[in-house]
């Protein structure tokens, strides 16, 4: 009998700054499945994930919404412990960065990193906003990429050429929260000499990644690992250093230790020791992340952890990213789909299969095509794995009153050829080929559906009825070994099987066995085919559910805009009168019409608005409008916007342009 084998799992921590998405359940389902597969086995796994709670991300959010940032996070965190029941994935512990555990290995963390003498103290030129008077977080700092010139990227690393760097070096910078471009200032901080673990990590990492992860790793390797700031400045919601309480811990220095922390919290409910995992070396612990963030995950993380003494990770699962229909998630298309709009329309087991027919274990994005989702769902999940149960069921409970028979010659030869593909499924699982172990089971499924209909027990039953219940015997008994192989994909669905057949939940060995001569329980339709109807609505829900997140914002907008001003804040305003010369679409804009406009003595502008939903091109042309003259022009994706037009409603096809009497010239000043 094969050791008991001793897992750890985790998934990359959820930001507490919104909600769960299908690009999150990814990763999540990934996490799951496995996890599944080894209790299943027999294997001791403890599946742990938190929610990532710290940054001045967090703390702008709550000050938005005039409300604390504990609650903020609270509030988000039973949102998402919601999703991850409604889609049925289970964690051993959930916990939170903003943890007391958590704080406490912080500050071992940091002093073993002091005792080891590789943190500095020095002063770095940081990106800071005069007008909202703080030091700008990467996230807060949006520009063009450095590297490969990719216009709106974050300020530490480019979706575009995946390159990282800080966020002075961005090319024409400019303040997320405001649009003002920061200015250049010196602050203190605290770094970790990252460099001085560049032969230790260039040994560790090409043996616990895979290997396309381990060259794109190569890049930074070949330019040298630089110094790593651990520090922020205040204003910031997290854990101040114990030594300098002006200054915190970086999210990306507190969120990983979170995986300690989350197992350390386990164990004390538990009357267990962290140690078990994180310093017994026959304990095996996996880290399940993105692509995107490989690098704070495989370098600075096991850096951390050789320093503090603890055990580094077995190795690290890389995915992709989820697109739908082939493209990004979209807001105005209605693909950027939250969990809890779903699950208002769909069962999770949907979901759940179609990722695991699409998921291997390289770093290729996950295509969720709609049109596959339907057809693939209703063909495979219903049409052949579910129609075996609708069909054998019902005719034994019709005539035989639910009863199974025993198995014959021909019968055992089919299920001794459908178990002598465990060791293949097996090792699928274990590899997280989850897409091939579907395709064996699916064909599994082929084969029981070909002997029904080769034996046409609907005819049989007329001729010789003992036949015919020894051939539904078979039947049935195929589809519970494709339920034991699709438990970890599937936990409810084979659940209601368990429960008709009136055995216990099923684990891996249970394929070795047979069940004949049994009375089975009142059978009820495990699933039913999915609709398009219902994709459809999940896609318009998310739409509208957008569409009143904007008008949230304008509101907000307004609201901040609503004080007071004197009457030489005012006068700073240059509003013009302008003529529309010409308006076009914008491609690969959902929102934005580009205007060319003549204002009078001030020449001819262009300006990107917001106005697409409201105004066809052919409508603008030849109107006078109210424009914002004296705005400092925005560089965007899309050109150059000089100015600003001005018109009143919540957005989106309820805008309202400025309009005039009639005498108005292009370029007269509005008073």
């Amino acid at each position: 009998m094969a050791k008991k084998r001793k897992i750890l799992i985790t998934s990359a921590l959820p930001y507490a700054n919104g909600d769960i998405h299908l690009g999150h359940m990814v990763e999540h389902m990934i996490t799951d499945f496995w996890a599944r597969y080894q209790k299943l086995r027999g294997n001791e796994c403890l599946a742990f994930c938190a929610d990532d709670t710290h940054g001045a991300a967090i703390m702008i959010e709550a000050r938005k919404k005039n409300v604390d940032p504990i609650h903020h996070i609270e509030e988000t965190r039973k949102r998402h412990l919601k999703d991850f029941a409604d889609f049925e994935i289970h964690y051993d512990h959930y916990s939170s960065t903003n943890s007391k555990a958590n704080e406490e290995f912080c500050h071992k963390f940091y002093q073993a990193l002091k005792d080891s003498q590789k943190i500095t103290c020095k002063t770095m030129e940081q990106c800071y906003c005069p007008h909202d008077k703080m030091f700008l977080p990467d996230r807060f700092v949006k520009g063009t990429c450095p590297k490969c010139k990719t216009e709106n990227q974050y300020g530490d690393n480019c979706d575009a050429c995946g390159a990282v760097y800080d966020p002075t070096e961005l090319i024409n910078p400019s303040c997320a929260l405001c649009g003002n471009k920061p200015i250049k200032k010196d602050s203190k901080h605290y770094f970790v000499d990252l460099k001085s673990y560049q032969e230790f990590l260039e040994a560790w990492v090409p043996k616990h990644v895979a290997p396309p992860v381990a060259k794109k790793l190569e890049e930074w390797f070949d330019s040298g690992l630089k110094d790593w700031c651990l520090t922020r400045d205040k204003p910031y919601f997290g854990f101040a250093l114990p030594d300098d309480p002006e200054k915190f811990y970086y999210v990306w220095f507190d969120a990983p230790i979170g995986y300690l922390s989350t197992t350390h919290e386990w164990c004390e409910k538990n009357n267990r020791k962290v140690e078990e995992f994180w310093k017994d070396e026959n304990a095996e612990i996996y880290h399940n992340i993105g692509k995107d963030i490989v690098y704070f995950h495989s370098l600075f993380w096991p850096a951390m952890l050789k320093t503090a003494g603890w055990k580094t990770p077995n190795y690290i699962f890389v995915h992709g990213m989820l697109t739908i229909n082939g493209e990004k998630l979209s807001k105005s298309k209605g693909t950027f789909i939250n969990a809890s709009t779903y699950i208002n329309h769909a069962d999770p087991s949907y979901l759940r299969y179609y990722y695991a027919c699409k998921l291997s274990n390289g770093i290729a994005d996950l295509d969720l095509n709609l049109d596959d989702f339907i057809t693939r769902v209703n063909s495979d999940l219903i049409g052949k794995v579910t129609n075996i149960a609708s069909r054998g069921f019902q005719m034994l409970q019709k005539n035989f009153d639910g009863k199974l028979g025993s198995l014959g010659d021909d019968g055992k030869k089919l299920l001794a050829i459908a178990r002598s593909k465990a060791s293949i499924i097996e090792n699928y699982y274990e590899t997280r080929q989850f897409s091939k172990a579907i395709v064996e089971i699916r064909n599994i499924a082929d084969l029981a559906n070909k002997y029904f209909d080769d034996h046409s027990p609907w005819k049989l039953i007329k001729e010789d009825k003992e036949k015919t219940k020894e051939i539904l015997t078979t039947i049935l008994n195929l589809f519970r070994l494709i339920c034991i192989y699709l438990k970890p994909v599937l936990p409810s669905y084979v659940k209601k099987v368990e429960n008709l057949f009136g055995e216990k939940p099923y684990l891996w060995s249970d394929i070795e066995s047979d069940i004949e001569n049994i009375k089975t329980e009142k059978f009820s339709h495990l699933l039913t085919r999915l609709e398009k109807k219902k994709v459809m609505n999940i896609i318009e829900d998310s739409k509208e559910e957008q569409k009143k997140q904007e008008k949230k914002a304008v509101l907000n907008t307004e609201t901040d805009q609503s004080k007071e001003i004197t009457i030489n804040d005012f006068s700073k305003v240059d509003l013009r009168v302008a003529k529309v010369i010409k308006a076009e679409q914008v491609e690969g804009a959902d929102k934005l019409l580009k205007v060319l406009l003549d204002v009078g003595e001030l020449g001819e502008r262009t300006v990107f608005a917001g106005i697409k939903e409201a105004y066809a091109p052919e409508q603008l042309e030849g109107k006078f409008v109210a424009l914002v003259a004296n705005l400092k022009p925005r560089k965007m994706k899309f050109g150059v916007s000089e100015g600003m037009i001005m018109a009143s409603g919540p957005g989106g096809k309820d805008v309202h342009l400025v309009s005039f009497d009639s005498g108005v010239k292009a370029g007269m000043k509005i008073n």
